[in-house]
């Protein structure tokens, strides 16, 4: 589709087509450098490159990739966006930026090296995206998909300490087993976690959240049960459990976030296998 934004009328002695070919000049020359210290340029190369280097950079590559899925699946759909949508999100975007007036607007764009035709085009793309997520988690399939997949989000709340000896483990669990009511108080002086200053509490935790082989009995425990010591995979750390509440599963707030995240995982993963995608 193609729709013109429209920005109020900019300062006189500058028309609509003069600032156009303006922007259009500016928006060909090739990017060189994306900031300067004391006058030293930092390429496009070495910023991209310092990206990758401190793990970043796949990310927010990750996430470009998704949203260009996105985009390309709403339009593929059908789904349509309206001119008065590009406007009103655009007005949204100018608001939050405090650009009240056209030459705001302008000045922002030609600080950020952005034509009026490239920031358009990046609006239309996040209405189609968000157009698209908002269909592929709407709340009939959230609710449906909890409903197929109960058993996954029943959770449970756990405490746990960790030791450095298996010796040391096996000497604990032996402790709380006659005296329950002092795992706080070893959690606190013996683990080497970082929630010993909770009384070694871990929280709430659902399915997926531990490895398999420790998730099958914590989860089939009942409350008030101690449980290992499990080692860790090179047996350096070894650790015990305690299930301190058990909670089927109920389709609450953090129930459908999750369930969201699920359907968006799913969701990238099928289109994914439709598209030929490379790194360049």
């Amino acid at each position: 589709m193609t729709a013109r934004l429209h920005v109020p009328c900019r300062q006189a002695g500058i028309t609509d087509r003069a600032a156009g070919t303006a922007q259009m000049i500016r928006a060909e020359a090739p990017i060189t450098s994306v900031v300067k210290i004391d006058g030293n340029a930092i390429g496009l190369d070495e910023f991209v490159r310092g990206l990758k280097l401190t793990g970043q950079f796949q990310a927010l590559l990750d996430q470009f990739v998704r949203d260009r899925i996105a985009a390309l699946a709403a339009r593929k759909a059908g789904i349509q966006v309206s001119e008065e949508e590009i406007q009103e999100r655009a007005n949204q975007f100018r608001r939050v930026l405090g650009l009240h007036r056209a030459s705001d607007t302008n000045r922002y764009l030609d600080a950020m090296r952005i034509s009026l035709e490239e920031w358009e085009a990046f609006i239309i793309e996040s209405l189609y995206q968000e157009k698209m997520m908002r269909k592929v988690c709407s709340d009939e399939t959230v609710e449906g998909y909890f409903k197929l997949n109960m058993p996954k989000f029943d959770s449970i709340e756990v405490s746990h300490i960790v030791l450095d000896s298996e010796a040391k483990a096996r000497e604990a669990i032996a402790v709380l087993r006659e005296n329950p009511e002092g795992f706080e108080e070893m959690a606190r002086e013996h683990s080497i976690a970082d929630t010993r200053q909770q009384g070694g509490l871990i929280g709430k935790v659902l399915r997926g959240s531990l490895r398999s082989d420790v998730e099958a009995k914590v989860f089939n425990a009942a409350a008030g049960d101690l449980l290992g010591p499990f080692p860790s995979p090179d047996r350096t750390t070894f650790e015990i459990f305690r299930v301190n509440a058990k909670r089927p599963a109920r389709f609450e707030e953090d129930t459908a976030t999750e369930v969201r995240r699920l359907l968006r995982e799913e969701w990238f993963r099928a289109r994914a296998r439709e598209h030929v995608i490379e790194a360049g």
